[in-house]
């Protein structure tokens, strides 16, 4: 049977249970496997005598079981078994003397209790590992790791010298190790510790994982031969892990990269699983061997090498990565567009406005006009702080589409902001022609929710390749959509859409359309470098004339005199006339996980392999109140004193769209002045009277989201204010989170300060951030050196050989990470 990375986990594992959990944790195939990395690894355990024990702190040690003897717990249930360990022989080697010490397990289960009965038979040698502890005077250890020897001969080295030492040809189908040195070596070295399940336990990952390594080591003879029933290395999994013939004791296998017949040879495993990464680049940074890495890391001799192996697998995902970028980008550049070079109607559109832009805007502007007079498709990220005027930019360039004969559609996330667009466009185009015969430029929208007849009209429109602009939703990916004469295509938040949406624009055009993506979220030049690595990326940075900085407060939910302050401070601004936004991240109090904002962290997401500590479980966490909800708050803010004859509106994701359309409707004109909302005011949103936000629970949302919200308000020119209502305990992370915010209005330094607070998953969303990509070890802030280094050798390798013709493997994990990455690839 030939195996190889892609061969199924389950075509292998006759423990049909672990399959299943295996495949719970994502882990398929083999390559799944070996890239299931342990989030830590151990620290070595000293080898100690018994006489040399230190209570509180782990220790192995070999011994010959004396005496056993199980004890039922009648009131108590299940069983004791107590087993007399005697460390004289292991004791001797290290100068000191024996002594012995009770193993004790508990068990509700006869059937464990027999089997361990079975292994720590009297006379039986184990090696032990565990934390001894002290019970009525005496030491002992309470379920430490046992793991048998094999009689047979041995030397006065075998307790941890290292001179050579007997080694049986083939290993025993009744012991867990061959000899007491190999067993010790095996308890003692560091091991990796992996995300593990009620299913299954890190410790069943580890020995399913080494399995498979001893099956890629193993030569073709050897797998054919195990295939017609011989068992290659002569082990058979105690546990039937594994097909027969393919496999080994599960406690012997974790010795398998270093004790002589039962050795994963480096060598044989570089055949099933060759580099990726160029030779000379591999030999430049010093790196490890694939196949070596993956060894070191799931079976590491010492922390260092886990270490090292890391970085040549981080350093092999920063590669394959910024090739794929690169060629990308590439690709892209020698696709056909339609050139829109006609920037009369764009003109007066800039002409008309009763502004003046920005500079960053004209800048913006000339910028965008230069790439879509060019026949190859524009690609553009065009990244700007809320407020600064992305959408005046995208509607300059929409309009050089029209004015150049062309169709331009603007993609936005929700009907709401659609709508939103639909309104603002055709207020600012209206005294503008498309043409020399006078017509108006025709605005369309549309969107999932519209009715089928008025669908179907919007539909006819754009098919008929008239000239115009198209603003909608998620329809216009659908099928039935088509605009022939698309020369642009404008993303809202970008971040909201996949790749397959936007691919399927360029089906609906001859040629490929010019691209520009817009997003408020701002995001740090570093990790722009890697995330949008295939796009021309602009910033926005500086805001439109009018604009007042906004003053932003955090108040502590306890502190019920600055609650009460506030509460009057936004009374007072509703009767002047103004707006205020109340925003929770729960719908209501019953609400489960699903109808929770996503982006509410409870916690920061830090880089585990930097992490001193060993973590704790989810289970040993404080515990932190619950979230406020919509509901709630709007319930009890009716009933202060502050709002009376005050009367509110809640907006939800659960309202439909026509109720979302109505509530803002009311709130813009101040029939409601007070909107008690969840999230989905973050995008959007436009109402200048709006000068008060409140954000309850904000020290459990990133940073960069509650920049978002704060740009909701101040966008008419008037003093605003954001309160930031927060349950955080002084000095904490979160506390200090805020503190960020409050005294920074830099959407980049925010961002870079949320990176570095919670991690790229958080920030940039799990499409970006390694939840359905390959990338796994890549951090976006503490590797930019790593990304650009890789990016500048890759850069070299592509102008040199364009198509990896002399880089098949390279080419190879290119292919496979664009195929699974296009979401990452495109930026979406």
């Amino acid at each position: 049977m030939s195996i190889t990375l892609n061969t199924p986990v389950s075509s292998l594992m006759t423990n049909k249970r672990r399959a299943g959990a295996l495949k719970s944790l994502g882990i398929v195939s083999i390559g799944d496997a070996l890239t299931y990395y342990p989030f830590r690894v151990t620290d070595p355990v000293p080898l100690r005598a018994l006489r040399e024990a230190r209570a509180g702190e782990s220790m192995a040690f070999a011994a010959v079981i004396r005496s056993l003897r199980v004890v039922p717990m009648n009131a108590r249930r299940g069983y004791r078994l107590e087993a007399l360990a005697d460390d004289s022989d292991f004791a001797r080697t290290r100068n000191v003397a024996g002594a012995v010490a009770p193993l004790t397990f508990f068990s509700y289960k006869k059937q464990y209790v027999d089997w361990l009965g079975m292994r720590l038979r009297a006379g039986a040698t184990v090696v032990v590992c565990g934390m001894p502890s002290e019970y009525g005077g005496q030491l002992q250890f309470t379920h430490p790791e046992i793991l048998t020897v094999a009689p047979g001969p041995t030397t006065d080295d075998e307790f941890g010298g290292d001179d050579a030492m007997f080694v049986p040809v083939t290993s025993s189908l009744k012991y867990d190790a061959d000899t007491v040195e190999a067993g010790l070596r095996r308890v003692c070295r560091p091991r990796p510790v992996y995300h593990a399940t009620s299913r299954i336990s890190s410790e069943h990952i580890h020995e399913s994982i080494l399995g498979f390594l001893r099956m890629l080591a193993q030569d073709g003879d050897d797998a054919a031969a195990a295939a017609s029933g011989g068992t290659p290395g002569g082990s058979v999994s105690a546990e039937g892990l594994f097909v027969d013939g393919l496999s080994v004791n599960g406690m012997a296998a974790s010795d398998a990269t270093h004790t002589g017949g039962s050795a994963i040879e480096t060598a044989r495993l570089a055949q099933a699983i060759p580099d990726i990464l160029p030779e000379p680049v591999r030999t430049a940074k010093r790196l490890m061997h694939r196949a070596e890495a993956f060894a070191a890391i799931h079976n590491p001799d010492s922390t260092k090498d886990f270490a090292r192996a890391i970085d040549t697998l981080r350093y092999e995902e920063a590669f394959v990565c910024q090739t794929a970028l690169l060629q990308a980008r590439r690709h892209a550049h020698h696709a056909a567009a339609e050139s829109c070079p006609d920037t009369a109607l764009r003109d007066a559109f800039i002409a008309s406005l009763p502004f003046d832009l920005t500079n960053g805007q004209r800048e913006m502007i000339d910028d965008i006009a230069a790439d879509m007079s060019r026949d190859t498709p524009m690609q553009r990220l065009l990244q700007g702080e809320v407020g600064s005027g992305k959408t005046v930019v995208a509607l300059a360039a929409m309009l050089q589409a029209v004015g150049s004969g062309h169709q331009a559609v603007l993609v936005a996330p929700t009907q709401v902001l659609a709508e939103q667009h639909v309104a603002t466009i055709e207020k600012m185009v209206g005294g503008l022609h498309a043409s020399d015969d006078g017509d108006a430029i025709r605005v369309i929208l549309l969107t999932g929710g519209m009715k089928l007849a008025v669908r179907r009209r919007a539909l006819a429109a754009a098919a008929s390749g008239q000239p115009c602009i198209i603003v909608a939703t998620h329809a216009a990916f659908s099928k039935t959509f088509q605009a022939p004469n698309l020369a642009l295509a404008v993303i809202d938040e970008q971040h909201r859409f996949g790749v397959e949406q936007r691919e399927s624009l360029r089906g609906k055009a001859d040629k490929a359309p010019h691209l520009l993506v817009m997003t408020a979220t701002p995001i740090p030049r570093t990790a722009a470098m890697t995330w949008f690595g295939d796009l021309d990326i602009s910033w926005l940075t500086e805001l439109p004339g009018g604009r007042k900085p906004i003053r932003t407060f955090i108040v502590p939910e306890s502190d019920g005199r600055t609650m009460g302050s506030m509460f009057a401070h936004i009374r007072q601004r509703i009767d002047a006339g103004e707006r205020a936004y109340v925003v929770c991240p729960r719908i209501d109090a019953d609400s489960d996980a699903d109808d929770v904002d996503s982006s509410v962290s409870g916690g920061s997401e830090m880089d585990v392999y930097d992490r001193s500590d060993a973590g704790t479980g989810d289970d040993e966490r404080p515990q932190r109140p619950p979230l406020h909800s919509v509901t709630e708050i709007a319930a009890r803010l009716a009933g202060l004193p502050q709002f009376a004859g005050v009367e509110f509106a809640t907006l939800t994701g659960r309202d439909d769209d026509e109720a979302k359309a109505r509530v803002m409707a009311d709130f813009a004109s101040g029939r409601t002045p007070i909107l008690v909302a969840t999230t989905v005011i973050e995008v959007g949103v436009d109402v200048p009277q709006a000068s008060c936000i409140v954000i309850f629970d904000a020290d459990r949302y990133g940073l960069s989201q509650l920049h978002q919200l704060r740009g909701r308000v101040g966008r008419g020119g008037t003093n605003s204010w954001a309160f930031l209502i927060s349950r955080a305990e002084s000095g904490s992370p979160a506390e200090q989170r805020l503190q960020v915010i409050q005294g920074s209005l830099d959407g980049a330094e925010i961002a870079q300060a949320d990176l570095e607070f919670r991690g790229a998953g958080d920030v940039l969303g799990d499409a970006q951030s390694g939840g359905k990509s390959s990338l796994k070890l890549l951090r976006v802030v503490k590797d930019a050196g790593m990304i650009a280094d890789a990016r500048e050798r890759a850069d070299r390798l592509l102008s040199d050989d364009p198509d990896l013709s002399g880089d098949v493997q390279l080419a190879g994990a290119v292919l496979d990470f664009t195929r699974g990455n296009e979401t990452f690839l495109t930026s979406s």
